[in-house]
């Protein structure tokens, strides 16, 4: 016999409750980093594209984008720059746009183990006095890192605020993606994709894009196919 309906209520709250509480959320985001890095460190990675990233290496502003589905992937990208000839006299910081979602905060606390730099904002929450930030870090020769179609979709339709950004900035775009041979798809918004160990993994640097200052918006599809073309890319790689 069920129990009543009410009688399970309390229970199932006080667990929402715990799973939101700071310090479970930040147990949490550390135990997931400690597998991704161990994930990262048993899969074999090579990096296509280099010659698209190559020139930014030095110090040339760049924003970095990828789909939302990849994020838990895109963290190589940056080691793999940061091994790369010239960078010690390059960016020393890449920043990436979460949300100010508990989401996007817990996200972040993930990834700064990975030496990355985490700004909150978005184009629906904080996207003003994000942008802004971001102006001031491409303006002095740093990495930002955005999902076009994050926090919560349209997955793979890129929002206006990474054309916007590029337009006011100057700085080009350029279009990532990874993907490795064994990996998870979760049932999210974005079906994205985390790694499993033992695997084989690229990273995608497709072509840079420069953005018109005062034709922005017509840059959108561009960055689109472009995003989607290096995911294309990065899959076949992997054998998908």
């Amino acid at each position: 016999m069920l129990p009543p309906r009410h009688a399970t209520q309390p229970g199932g709250k006080m667990l929402k409750r715990l799973l939101r509480h700071p310090r479970t959320q930040s147990g949490l985001a550390y135990l997931l980093g400690l597998y991704l890095a161990f994930a990262y460190r048993t899969t074999r990675w090579r990096l296509e594209g280099t010659e698209h990233i190559a020139q930014h290496v030095a110090g040339t502003p760049l924003i970095i984008t990828f789909w939302h589905e990849r994020l838990p992937l895109m963290s190589r990208l940056w080691e793999l720059a940061r091994a790369m000839p010239g960078h010690a006299q390059g960016p020393q910081a890449a920043h990436v746009l979460v949300s100010q979602h508990r989401d996007g905060v817990f996200i972040g606390a993930v990834i700064r183990r990975f030496h990355l730099d985490v700004v909150l904002g978005s184009s629906s929450r904080g996207g003003a006095s994000g942008i802004r930030l971001l102006l001031g870090l491409l303006a002095r020769g740093d990495f930002v890192a955005i999902t076009p179609d994050g926090p919560r979709g349209p997955p793979r339709q890129a929002a206006a605020g990474v054309a916007h950004l590029a337009a006011l900035s100057g700085a080009k775009i350029l279009p990532c993606a990874a993907q490795t041979t064994r990996h998870r798809r979760l049932p999210t918004w974005d079906r994205m994709i985390f790694p499993v160990p033992f695997g084989r993994g690229v990273v995608v640097c497709g072509p840079p894009i420069a953005v018109p200052r005062h034709d922005w918006r017509a840059a959108l599809p561009a960055i689109t196919a472009s995003l989607n073309a290096a995911a294309e890319q990065a899959d076949r790689a992997c054998g998908g």
